[in-house]
């Protein structure tokens, strides 16, 4: 019977050819998988303690009857082998499968794919102290991608402009994106917040310069929520 059969069986197919002796033993081992305590997470440890039963099971001489023993029958000599055989090779998968489970769990536990972000409240300042706003700062491979949402705060059209700036502890400005209106606003960074932790918002006019104005409508401080 091939290796094939007995895993057909095991997965389902009780069509399977399989002698007596065989789907006793298969059946066996299909109550063993059944149990929920065979799928639990495997301790973190378990590769070592498993490398050192080895290695224990290795040093052991094993033992020698007293006198030897009548050889048994060709079938059940046969038999007596297929049965090991088919044992050693569920151990060994079971082992095998144990551990890559244990590396997977430890692989995942340490590894969170989630991106670096940050975020800040926005409150308005006194040429605007009905606004209020919030932002999100996620890292991303082009740089801080912002989405920025804010209230109180009227349409600017016609030459005049809002525009958003990060700045450090020394008081430096870095532009990050203009708009007209604050309801759904996507801005982008190319320096991080964890060094330019203040958010600012601005009024601005199209005059040919590239400074900020200093008439600061919004402005919040920026925390990693992630």
């Amino acid at each position: 019977m091939s290796d094939n059969d007995r895993v057909a069986y095991l997965t389902g197919d009780t069509g399977a050819r399989l002698d007596p002796l065989e789907r006793a033993e298969l059946d066996e081992l299909r109550l063993v998988l059944a149990e929920p305590a065979v799928w639990v997470e495997p301790d973190p440890a378990l590769q070592e303690r498993i490398v050192d039963a080895i290695t224990a099971a290795g040093a052991v001489a094993p033992l020698r009857p007293a006198a030897p023993a009548a050889p048994p029958a060709a079938d059940d000599l046969a038999r007596r082998r297929r049965s090991r055989r088919i044992k050693y090779t569920i151990i060994g998968a079971a082992a095998a499968a144990a551990l890559a489970f244990a590396g997977i769990a430890l692989g995942t536990a340490g590894h969170d794919s989630r991106p670096t972000e940050f975020a800040a409240s926005l409150t308005g300042t006194e040429l605007a102290p009905g606004a209020s706003g919030h932002v999100t700062l996620t890292q991303t491979a082009g740089g801080w991608k912002i989405r920025l949402r804010a209230t109180g705060l009227p349409r600017l059209d016609n030459g005049t402009y809002y525009e958003a700036w990060l700045k450090d502890a020394a008081g430096k400005l870095v532009a990050i994106g203009t708009f007209n209106e604050p309801t759904d606003v996507t801005l982008w960074a190319g320096v991080a917040p964890s060094n330019y932790p203040t958010l600012t918002i601005t009024r601005q006019r199209a005059d040919g310069t590239t400074a900020s104005s200093g008439q600061r409508v919004l402005v919040g401080t920026t925390h990693r929520t992630h």
